[in-house]
């Protein structure tokens, strides 16, 4: 087990990358965020709550369920969680929110979801970890918190104080 992130350190890249969407006000207005259920959400409802606290003007935030559009084959029972997309997409920016890009299919199947609720002008990416080297599709993030270079025999965990009790995030070889 290899500490990638330690509680101090995601408060910081989560406050990073807020202020990275904050770059450009007028831009922020224009954009949907939407976190990817159900691991996206914890991290996009931080970068929400910091958005807030550092002023940033009014923009729709929603979360969304991937569960009927993955194409990988699981083993147990998925239950599919809660689509949150009130509002409409067409023509703006949407800034999907996902805690680790590994393959890219996870991220394939938000983009077919997505489409069901329109026709955005942009879409684009924000991660937690970009795992750089194991992308089975063409899939890069526009923001991302830690780019790691690991091999397909190890797992990135992400612990959330929400969920798992404490903030961390850490590699795992898998025997």
């Amino acid at each position: 087990m290899k500490p990638i992130l330690r509680s101090e350190q995601m408060a910081l890249t989560v406050s990073r990358l807020a202020h990275q969407l904050l770059e450009d006000p007028a831009l922020l207005e224009q954009t949907a965020l939407i976190g990817i259920q159900p691991r996206g959400v914890f991290l996009s409802d931080r970068l929400v709550q910091e958005l807030q606290r550092n002023g940033a003007p009014a923009f729709d935030y929603g979360r969304l369920d991937i569960t009927f559009y993955r194409d990988d084959i699981r083993k147990e029972l998925h239950v599919p969680a809660q689509t949150q997309i009130d509002f409409s997409i067409e023509g703006k920016r949407v800034v999907l929110v996902d805690d680790v890009l590994y393959t890219g299919r996870t991220i394939r199947a938000a983009l077919d979801a997505l489409m069901d609720f329109g026709r955005p002008a942009r879409v684009e990416l924000l991660v937690l970890i970009d795992r750089r080297y194991t992308r089975e599709l063409p899939v890069q993030p526009n923001y991302a918190g830690r780019a790691i270079d690991s091999i397909v025999s190890q797992k990135v965990k992400v612990l959330w104080k929400e969920r798992d009790g404490r903030d961390e995030v850490i590699l795992l070889d898998q025997e």
